[in-house]
Order: structure tokens, then C-alpha cells, then sequence
């Protein structure tokens, strides 16, 4: 049995709390490692660490940090199957999906080799007689980093990726369902030059996440999980003084007009809705037509589609659409929730219900599940089902599938298929949601935007990734300057007006 371990000071150490959380294989339902659950103690250790690390990483210039994150994208490229491996093994996902995961978290860290440029102030001359005001942004110091088991490799790089060409340290605290890919990302930063101590991965659960959370050191606080867990950080981490952005759930609807191409429209829907087997947040799992021959057509067209999708393990190759989910529970959640589907009232048209793959009997796998005349009161609408279930709620209307979109607690993403392009724009005005596509389905923004929900799905003020990222991981100083020049008058007792 494999023993992980956590990432201080630019090595592996052991865990000394005698605790460990299983690392299961999805696919078989077997224990394929324990990875060490931190105490407080061992938490505040690595962060006192990191704070005395940080202070020479402060003091190299940004593109010398640059240089770092260069040789860091360089090196997960020379990595990316490796990489891939280690995801899909401890998630379960396909290995093109598991590219995919590195891959867009690379795609950050190629923004971060320009981080010098995002890092520069402002300047005022001559704002007054002889004086001159200028900005700086500066790093907030030891920072905090908490992500979730369904982005393994992408979340942490989203995270560790600005905060340490910002000047940062950073701890980073992965999901201990899927640690691996973390702690390979700590060794590459060690090897593309990062000093010792800037990055800790230390692994733990609730009394790890604590010690964060009420640690002075820390400043600032990126979590990416489910809203409850997302609000209770963002509270905790306010109360104590710190910096927080929280991305919850979410519940992404995507509407479908009478002239939108129904073809694309039905293989985005499957592609969005069941590819990860559902465990994205930026999932479609409401998809909203408009008028009933419009939904009778898409019903039509998703059936045969959703029946041939192909589930198994990652090691079955490239063919295979979807895995398994993480865990055992969140099978069981999802087959409870597909039952109270159909005991509400819902159509389930596809009934992936009991499903087994032969050889694989005891892992995690969950048939594709389609759901029709699902209203808003049900169970199935109103919770993340986060797994491989499409629900189809008919909207009479443009209106009334507006109101549907905006009447949800959730705001992560939303999406239109439509051939009219002043719906589409009415549409992305109006609705109040964070991330919108327009003939889109996962409407992920390119790392130099921002990455960032509305509603219940997010909480701070800030979003992830691209301009967002640099201003949440640092902070501003204004520095107002004079040069005294000529003969000088005594002192001034109250504010002098600009001449």
C-alpha cells in the first residue's frame, strides 16, 4: 500500500498525526493509497515556513519569477501524460480528459509568464506643486489555496499559478481523495526553480482546512467546492481579517430555440452534461427548449445519442466517453436521486439506474441518465446531481426559459443555441449568471480572462485566473512624493488646494 505524503520545504515528509483518508481507484473500488491528514501543529509549522521563504521570493524581481513559471509550463509539457495518468487513476476521468484538466490549468500558467506586465502600477506626475503619486502592487504574503478532487491538476494551477508570480507563498491544500497530481506539480516547481519552502502541499481534511482559516499568517483564502462548504469558508475567513474567493456549486441551464441548430445543440448537451460523468461545475444539467415541437425534436435526437455513450476505465482507451464517479457515496447519491426523479413525476427516458461493467463490478459507475418534463419543485432541479444526469425543463417561451435561468439560486454558466442573433444578445444582457455561452455549451473563459460565477456559486469579489487573479493576490500601495526645491515656507496645518 502506498503512503503519500505532504510537500514541505521543497521535499516529501511523513505525516506525524497517525490519521490517513483512503485514495481510492474508481474504477475498482479498491484502496490504491492513504495519504496523511495534517493537525493544526503540523499546518502552522508549514506555514511559518512559508513565511520566512516567501520573503526572498517578495524580493525577486517578477521576471525572474517569470522565468520560474516559464520553466514550470515547459516541464508539465514534457510531463502532460504522466500528469494525465496520475488525474485519471485517483478521479477516475478519461485520459483525454485528463489532458484536458492539465491542459487548461497550463494554459494559466502560460499567462503567468507575463506577469511582470500584469504586476505594474500606476503612475501620476506632477499631481500637485512638485509632487508625484505612484502605485505598487505588492504580494500579500502567505496565501492559501483549498481545492476539490474534480480538477486535480487544473484548480491547483489555477491557484498556485498567480499566486507565486505574484511574490506569494502559497499552501495548498488538494483534495485528499486526489492528491497525487499536486504533489508531482510541487516537485516540477522545485525543478524549474522555485525555492524551497514558497509552495507547501499539506494534506488534510477539516482540521487542516481550519488551521488555515484561523492561522494569522495567512491573507488570503481561494476555495473551488460545493456552496455550503464555500459559504463557510467565505465566513470564516472574513471574520478573521483574510482575503477569501469561494466558488460553490451550481445548476447551468442551457436554452434552446426553435431556430437553433437541434443536431449541434444535442451533441453539445451530451458533451456538456455527461462528459466527467457530470462532475464539472460548469456542467449542463438543465437543458431548457423552447415550445413543444422544439422539445420533442431534441428529445428525439439526445435518446440514441445518450444510449451509445461508452462508460469504463480510463484504461480502456481513448473510446471510452465517460468514468466512474469518485466514490461509492456519490454513486449512491446519484442513484437516490435518479429514484426521487421518477417518484416526483419526472419522465426518466433514459434509465441508467443499475448499471455494472463486467470486470468492474465493484466500482463506481453510473449509467447515463435523461430525465424529461422535469418542473422546478423537483428534487432533481433544484440539487446539483453532480453526475452523469441531463434533466429537460420545457419553457413555453424565450421568457419563461429566461426567468428559469435567472429565477436559480445558482449563477456559475448558462448557455443559448439560437440562429438570431438579438436573442442571443438580449440573452447575455439580461441574464444573471457569471459565465455565458452563446452557441457554446461550457462557456469557460481562456486564461486571460476570468474564470467566476454569480449568485450562490461564488463568493468574494474577485474571480480566478487572468486579471482577476493578480489583484486578488496582491495589494495596492500609493506613495504621494515631494522633492523640496527652492526656498521653503514652514509647515502646512491643513490641505493645501491643487493650484
Amino acid at each position: 500500500m502506498q503512503e503519500l505524503t505532504h510537500w514541505i520545504g521543497g521535499q516529501h515528509v511523513k505525516g506525524t498525526s497517525g490519521r490517513f483518508a483512503d485514495v481510492m481507484n474508481p474504477a475498482t473500488g479498491e484502496v490504491q493509497a492513504r495519504v496523511p491528514l495534517a493537525t493544526k501543529a503540523e499546518m502552522d509549522a508549514a506555514i511559518a515556513a512559508a513565511a520566512v521563504a516567501q520573503e526572498g521570493w517578495a524580493a525577486t524581481n517578477p521576471q525572474r519569477r517569470a522565468r520560474v513559471m516559464m520553466a514550470f509550463g515547459d516541464l508539465i509539457n514534457k510531463h502532460m501524460d504522466e500528469l494525465a495518468e496520475l488525474v485519471s487513476r485517483e478521479h477516475g476521468k478519461t485520459l483525454p480528459d485528463g489532458r484536458g484538466d492539465v491542459q487548461r490549468g497550463l494554459e494559466v500558467i502560460e499567462v503567468c509568464m507575463g506577469a511582470p506586465h500584469m504586476l505594474k502600477g500606476e503612475y501620476t506626475n506632477d499631481g500637485g506643486p512638485g509632487i508625484d503619486l505612484y502605485s505598487m502592487r505588492q504580494p500579500l504574503g502567505v496565501v492559501a489555496g483549498i481545492t476539490p478532487f474534480n480538477f486535480p491538476a487544473m484548480i491547483p494551477l489555477w491557484k498556485m499559478g498567480p499566486a507565486l508570480s505574484s511574490g506569494n507563498a502559497m499552501i495548498l491544500k488538494p483534495s485528499e481523495r486526489c492528491p497525487s497530481t499536486s504533489l508531482r506539480l510541487a516537485e516540477l516547481l522545485k525543478e524549474a526553480g522555485l525555492p524551497d519552502g514558497v509552495l507547501q502541499v499539506i494534506n488534510g481534511d477539516k482540521e487542516a482546512v481550519d488551521a488555515i482559516l484561523d492561522n494569522d499568517t495567512v491573507q488570503a483564502v481561494g476555495f473551488v467546492g460545493s456552496t455550503p462548504i464555500a459559504q463557510y469558508i467565505y465566513g470564516r475567513a472574513a471574520t478573521n481579517g483574510k482575503r477569501a474567493q469561494c466558488f460553490g456549486g451550481a445548476k447551468n441551464h442551457m436554452v434552446i430555440m426553435p431556430d437553433a441548430d437541434l443536431d449541434k445543440a444535442a451533441d453539445a448537451l451530451v458533451g456538456a452534461g455527461f462528459g466527467a460523468a457530470g462532475e464539472r461545475c460548469m456542467a449542463i444539467s438543465v437543458a431548457v427548449p423552447v415550445g413543444e415541437k422544439t422539445a420533442d425534436a431534441l428529445i428525439e435526437r439526445l435518446i440514441p445519442r445518450i444510449e451509445k455513450l461508452k462508460v469504463g476505465p480510463y484504461t480502456a482507451g481513448a473510446d471510452v466517453d465517460f468514468g466512474p464517479v469518485i466514490t461509492a457515496q456519490a454513486k449512491a447519491r446519484i442513484d437516490a436521486l435518479v429514484e426521487t426523479g421518477v417518484k416526483q413525476g419526472a419522465k426518466l427516458v433514459v434509465d441508467g439506474r443499475g448499471f455494472s461493467l463486467q470486470g468492474y463490478e465493484n466500482g463506481f459507475f453510473v449509467g447515463a441518465s435523461l430525465f424529461d418534463n422535469v418542473t422546478p419543485e423537483m428534487d432533481i432541479y433544484r440539487e446539483e446531481i453532480f453526475g452523469p444526469v441531463l434533466s429537460q425543463v420545457r419553457a413555453k417561451s424565450y421568457d419563461e426559459a429566461l426567468a428559469l435561468v435567472k429565477d436559480n439560486p445558482f449563477g456559475n454558466g448558462t448557455a443559448i443555441f439560437t440562429a438570431d442573433g438579438d436573442t442571443a444578445r438580449d440573452f447575455a444582457n439580461k441574464v444573471n449568471v457569471g459565465m455565458v455561452g452563446i452557441n457554446f455549451p461550457i462557456p469557460v473563459p481562456l486564461s486571460y480572462h476570468s474564470f467566476g460565477g454569480w449568485k450562490k456559486s461564488a463568493f468574494g469579489d474577485l474571480n480566478q485566473y487572468g486579471p482577476d487573479a493578480f489583484k486578488f493576490y496582491t495589494r495596492t500601495k500609493t506613495v504621494t512624493q515631494r522633492w523640496f526645491s527652492g526656498i521653503k515656507e514652514g509647515g502646512e496645518f491643513h490641505f493645501k488646494q491643487m493650484d
